[in-house]
């Protein structure tokens, strides 16, 4: 009788629902567009969100139909509809509470790789618990500290080494914070927005202005760079000392940037290598699996200082008609996130 009960409740909590969710239906344009949910099956729960976050690197491209046509299957997001370029329900950066499932998911915070929508329903396997010290507003970075996370893998940072990040955007400012907590090391930002100086000092790190850079952190046995600019890749290969390793994290989408490969290039034996999240370094692939990085990265989030990252914030409601402004090449700000 007990368990008859339970399932009883559990069909009564987990009746189909609506649901609006965020299309990106041609360059320039998106709305907001009905999602009628099922119920969950045994394994899937059904969350209400709380908050998304957007990034803008990956979002701009999508928004502005910049994702080449090769990179399609690789881009596809987990839990994405439709087909790029569009139209497309795309985002991976989605904290909400599950309100339907399982009853040891119920009443849970979660971050899931979940396009911007009020309310989903996924496999449990794709959610991941959200520590209780870590807001669920913060949480929305989950995504963004597992780049960071896996680049400074891929980069063989050391305690001691004289650190430089190129572009104080979410990603690297997240790439400072990580640095910085290695013993001894220098960490320095390099941004053209000296704003972000403020924030660079709250993680532990120097700041320059591009025209600074090489008299403060001149010789750097790593380099990141984030900034998505030709300008900022010139500068990353100018700061890295005899055998530095220079790791390239934007991404570019269709778009083309010239890379300086002269002057001093190889005469330093510069090592230039790309960074990408989809992969894991291979010395921590075999045990490192996406539920493992994940679940670390929501960890690393209990830091309150990370907040600085979040500057902005715009009603789920408006998100269409504020998303031109919000992903425009011009927006300053660090993250923007949808509110529920």
């Amino acid at each position: 009788m007990e368990r008859s009960a339970t399932q009883s409740s559990s069909r009564r909590r987990a009746r189909p629902a609506a649901a609006r969710a965020l299309w990106y239906e041609a360059a320039g344009r998106a709305a907001l567009r009905p999602a009628r949910l099922a119920r969950p099956e045994p394994d899937e729960a059904r969350v209400a969100t709380l908050w998304s976050a957007l990034s803008r690197g990956t979002e701009r491209l999508v928004f502005e139909g910049r994702v080449p046509a090769a990179e399609y299957g690789r881009m596809r997001a987990p839990l994405q509809e439709g087909q790029f370029p569009f139209p497309v329900k795309y985002g991976y950066c989605a904290v909400g509470r599950v309100e339907a499932g399982p009853d040891e998911w119920l009443g849970r915070t979660v971050f899931a790789l979940h396009p911007h929508q009020d309310r989903f329903v996924a496999p449990v396997s794709l959610l991941a618990p959200v520590p209780e010290n870590v807001p669920a507003r913060r949480a929305t970075l989950a995504a963004n500290m597992e780049t960071a996370l896996n680049a400074l893998w891929d980069s063989g940072a050391a305690p001691g080494e004289r650190i430089a990040v190129v572009g104080a955007g979410v990603v690297g400012l997240l790439v400072a914070w990580l640095a910085a907590r290695l013993p001894g090391a220098e960490v320095t930002v390099v941004d053209l927005v000296a704003d972000r100086a403020r924030v660079a000092a709250a993680f532990g790190a120097r700041f320059a202005l591009p025209e600074q850079a090489a008299d403060v952190t001149a010789e750097a046995d790593v380099v990141f760079h984030t900034s998505a600019h030709g300008a900022g890749l010139a500068t990353a290969l100018s700061l890295g000392g005899l055998e530095a390793t220079v790791v390239e994290m934007s991404w570019f989408g269709a778009g083309e940037v010239g890379a300086p490969l002269g002057e001093a290039f190889h005469s330093r034996r510069l090592k230039l290598i790309s960074s990408q999240v989809g992969h894991v370094s291979p010395g921590r692939r075999p045990r490192w699996g996406h539920a493992r990085r994940l679940a670390k990265a929501l960890d690393l989030l209990a830091d309150p200082s990370l907040d600085a990252l979040i500057d902005a914030e715009v009603a789920f409601d408006d998100l269409p008609q504020a998303l031109p402004r919000i992903l425009s090449s011009r927006a300053g700000g660090l993250a923007t996130v949808a509110r529920y």
